[in-house]
């Protein structure tokens, strides 16, 4: 396969990353084009491409965002996301999922979180995050099936352009990453009325969402070296990660806490 071969079959991820990250479907075209200049100009071979161009068209899209915020410092208020901390890959992380692809689709997640509101931001994780149905959304939320099922298809139309969902990484590292991840996701879903229990998971000291009612949403695990968080693990539904077994059995001390209720 050619140079021009490999940029071609990943394009389609990087367009939607890049279109997470920028918001504009012209922006996004721009930032891929200037990837592909840029792996035109190199002679790097990496061990993924697809890792190694998601990790590139990221750094390019905070760079226009960074531009963006200079030339427009008054007009935006709002956080600013520092650029993607690449880490090593975890022995027991996926390996079609190189640790510059997840940092890549982490950085395009919170960088959308950061333009939503506070509700906009609760729904997006708990429908992108945690894997939840509209329905479970609507209850936690608190609002009707019908209006959150019109709220996450907006989101989805802001942050994924009409294509089909990115992944949210159920594997975080770096402890830059993890304090990104947490302050990013944990007070939205405060402010709606979830609450987080301080549990061990999957053999781990963790934390489990519940709503309003009670209902487990979701879990995470975390990974403590030297008193530091280094690793969050997040359960998903286990239809979609049946293999994970760590996965699997986290989500099913879950199922026994619901079931247990």
């Amino acid at each position: 396969m050619t140079r021009t071969e490999e940029f071609e079959e990943v394009r389609p991820l990087l367009l939607a990353i890049a279109h997470r990250i920028l918001g504009s479907a012209g922006r996004a075209e721009d930032a891929v084009r200037a990837a592909g200049r840029r792996w035109a100009d190199t002679s790097v071979h990496p061990a993924s491409v697809e890792g190694h161009l998601a990790a590139e068209v990221t750094r390019i899209s905070t760079e226009v965002l960074r531009s963006d915020r200079l030339r427009q410092e008054d007009a935006y208020a709002g956080p600013w996301a520092a650029a993607p901390l690449l880490t090593d890959p975890d022995p027991y992380a996926d390996p079609e999922h190189p640790a510059e692809l997840t940092d890549s689709l982490l950085t395009a997640a919170l960088l959308v979180l950061e333009r939503l509101s506070p509700l906009e931001r609760a729904v997006f994780v708990l429908s992108e995050a945690f894997g939840c149905s509209v329905e479970e959304t609507a209850a936690a939320v608190g609002c009707s099936p019908e209006a959150c099922g019109q709220l996450v298809a907006s989101i989805a139309t802001t942050s994924d352009g009409g294509r089909e969902p990115l992944p949210w990484p159920t594997y975080i590292a770096g402890a830059r990453n993890v304090a990104r991840l947490l302050a990013a996701i944990v007070p939205p879903l405060l402010r709606i009325g979830v609450t987080v229990e301080k549990r061990v998971v999957n053999g781990r000291p963790g934390s489990v969402f519940r709503d309003r009612t009670g209902r487990v949403l979701n879990a995470l695990a975390l990974g403590v070296h030297e008193d530091r968080i280094e690793e969050v693990h997040l359960v998903v539904n286990p239809d979609l990660v049946a293999d994970a077994d760590p996965v699997a059995e986290a989500y099913a001390i879950l199922r026994q806490a619901n079931e247990g209720r």
